[in-house]
């Protein structure tokens, strides 16, 4: 029968033959954790790695379309300005030249005819404003012209023809120095300003139109007391004015906005970013 103290022996002698085992247990379990933190970790770098090629990628896209929508609005603007400059030049040359012309006939026959003079002045006089106003309107189709003139001074011209219809009358405010533009920014905004008043001429029946314009950032707000319409029912039917006054601020980097309602008139604004 084994005495107390050989049982004491034997328990010692087990647990200090079971401790190495035990060690080696827990590195096991220590390395293993230490694998799968490693696993875990490297998952996450590569899922991040993952996640920031596709931001790049999804960015560079975005650059791209944005790049092609300038390169496409910009060939359009182009091609829309070479139109404009032919129909200036065939105005100036074709129906100038013809209407010259029939100013002169009628002045032969007033020589000719003394006593048609009271019928032929009347017709003398319309030809002579149409001729006018075909010079006006070639001179502001034509892009040069406008490269070689302040931007107010074109507009202002504008307003001087523009106010000979009676039915709407234009107001300006503006600054009395003229404005420092890049040559393309003033062409854009010449036309974008061509684009609102024809737009409100055909379609809103406005009574005043009031013009107003800024510097530092330049900003140019355009309101009319015409009967208005829905923004949003016009971008829906793709509105080519709406379209090409945005595509137009879009390619020179200018905010536009069109508060707008039915039978409330309209307010459309150009902004420039703050640093110009």
């Amino acid at each position: 029968m084994p005495t107390s103290s050989t049982m004491c022996l034997s328990i010692f002698i087990s647990t200090a033959s079971e401790k190495p085992v035990m060690d080696k247990v827990a590195f096991g379990i220590v390395i293993g954790l230490l694998f799968v933190t490693l696993i875990m970790a490297f998952c996450v770098l590569l899922i991040r790695l993952y996640f920031t090629k596709i931001k790049a990628y999804t960015a560079q896209l975005y650059q791209k379309d944005i790049d092609f929508q300038k390169t496409l609005n910009t060939t359009i603007v182009e091609t829309q300005e070479q139109v404009l400059n032919n129909i200036s030049q065939d105005l100036h040359d074709d129906a100038g030249q013809q209407l010259t012309y029939i100013n002169l006939q009628l002045e032969h026959i007033k020589l000719d005819a003394p006593e048609l003079m009271p019928l032929l002045q009347p017709v003398s006089q319309s030809v002579a404003e149409l001729s006018e106003s075909i010079r006006s309107i070639s001179h502001a189709l034509n892009n040069q012209l406008i490269t070689q003139q302040d931007l107010l001074k074109a507009i202002e011209n504008d307003m001087q023809r523009l106010n000979k219809n009676k039915g709407t009358q234009f107001k300006v405010s503006a600054p009395t120095h003229p404005i420092a533009l890049p040559t393309e920014h003033k062409i854009v905004i010449y036309r974008m300003f061509q684009e609102i008043v024809n737009n409100i001429l055909k379609h809103a029946k406005a009574g005043n139109v009031q013009i107003d314009i800024a510097t530092r950032p330049f900003l140019m707000r355009v309101s009319d007391n015409g009967k208005g319409f829905d923004p949003a029912v016009a971008s829906q039917q793709q509105s080519m004015g709406l379209q090409n006054l945005i595509a137009r601020a879009a390619l020179i980097g200018y905010a536009i906005s069109i508060v707008s309602a039915p039978g409330e008139g309209t307010v459309i604004t150009l902004t420039a970013p703050n640093h110009q």
